[in-house]
């Protein structure tokens, strides 16, 4: 019996433990085979590769969305620009006709084309 209980004392002592910590093991009832480890990390592959796929369609998603908003502001600029020229060219031909010069003009009293 001494033998037993020196054995016991000695494989603790090899273990590093110290007071108050717990010593106590729990084993599984339960063996997995090496069948069952290779399908359970084919199985996370998948849920992880599932997860990715989730944010690249998300990632896909919100360009698809600014795509649409810089081709929107790309019309809008162009709009503007046109609109711009409308502009000018408006305020030009009213300033040209309020011009001192433009009331001074005469109409001509006939006008001839060439033909050829």
């Amino acid at each position: 019996m001494s033998y037993q209980q020196n054995n016991y004392y000695v494989s603790r002592r090899q273990q590093n433990w110290s007071r108050n910590q717990n010593t106590t093991r729990y084993t599984s009832a339960v063996k997995l085979g090496p069948v069952t480890h290779t399908i359970l990390v084919a199985l996370m592959v998948a849920v992880l590769g599932l997860i990715y796929l989730t944010q690249a369609t998300r990632a896909t998603g919100y360009d698809y969305e600014a795509q649409a908003i810089d081709s929107q502001i790309a019309e809008l600029d162009q709009q503007k620009s046109e609109l711009e020229i409308e502009n000018a060219r408006l305020t030009a031909l009213e300033t040209i006709r309020s011009s001192s010069v433009a009331r001074e003009m005469t109409t001509p009293a006939s006008t001839e084309y060439v033909n050829q």
